[in-house]
């Protein structure tokens, strides 16, 4: 059983997150807005703390962290651009504030832009387009690599409500890219290879389900995800689909990775 904090509870991974480490026994707290959104069955079971996590003070963030093993960060949106960004920020520098002693593994959420493609030394938050929208995957990685924590980015692409498939059976992967990149495309010019990247994506839209599974099976310190990027595509010849494509680059957020 671990202690376990989880951020952004509320929305559409936190609610699985939620309820897959409840499920397995754990010692779960919450930070949230509105605690009304919880599941009326669960609050009963976890501890519920309320406030905003993007106004909280740091101090007050740090005290609530203060005695978890593990933190599990869900909030905040990619589109939402340096809101984002800050967001991040903002935790990483809560936890740092504490003794190292003190500080719980923590998972942040990326996106499959922030990985490396293959070989090629590029990431997709570097090509045309792409960047447009998931720079802020970018530079929350480069803030938490830069940091002493013992931490792990998830970095799915899309993501689904769709039953779970397994741990057993899905493609993961640290640092690059969890599905097939050609050698070639090493060579490639930024637009092409912007084809081979988003030719991929299909087989990278995965449950929420698992994506949550994934993280919670990963709550030792120093264990194989530690400090990695890490990568979730479904098995071998699937392809997923999602209906709904919401990333769009907010109208106030920045313009440069």
């Amino acid at each position: 059983m671990k202690r376990i904090l989880i951020l952004g509870a509320t929305g559409s991974l936190g609610r699985h997150v939620l309820e897959q480490a409840v499920a397995a026994g754990h010692q779960v707290s919450v930070l949230v807005r509105n605690p009304a959104k919880l599941p009326t069955e669960t609050r009963a079971l976890i501890t519920v703390h309320q406030a905003d996590l993007g106004q909280i003070a740091t101090p007050d963030l740090a005290a609530l962290v203060r005695g978890h093993d593990a933190l599990i960060n869900c909030a905040g949106m990619v589109t939402e651009g340096q809101v984002f960004v800050d967001l991040v920020g903002h935790i990483a520098e809560a936890v740092e504030s504490l003794p190292a002693m003190e500080r719980p593994v923590c998972w942040f959420l990326g996106g499959a832009a922030a990985l490396d493609i293959g070989n090629t030394g590029r990431k997709g938050v570097t090509l045309p387009k792409v960047r447009d929208t998931y720079w802020p995957h970018g530079k929350n990685y480069e803030r938490i690599c830069a940091s002493p924590l013992d931490w792990r980015m998830l970095c799915p692409g899309p993501m689904v409500e769709q039953p779970a498939l397994g741990q057993g059976r899905m493609r993961i992967s640290t640092e690059h890219l969890p599905v097939h990149i050609p050698g070639l495309a090493r060579a490639l010019p930024a637009p092409l290879l912007l084809l081979v990247f988003a030719s991929r994506i299909p087989q990278m839209i995965v449950p929420y389900a698992d994506a949550a599974a994934l993280m919670l099976a990963h709550l030792e310190p120093a264990d194989a995800m530690s400090r990695h990027r890490v990568g979730l595509a479904l098995p071998e010849g699937m392809r997923g689909k999602k209906d709904t494509w919401a990333a769009r680059p907010a109208a106030s957020s920045s313009a440069a990775a």
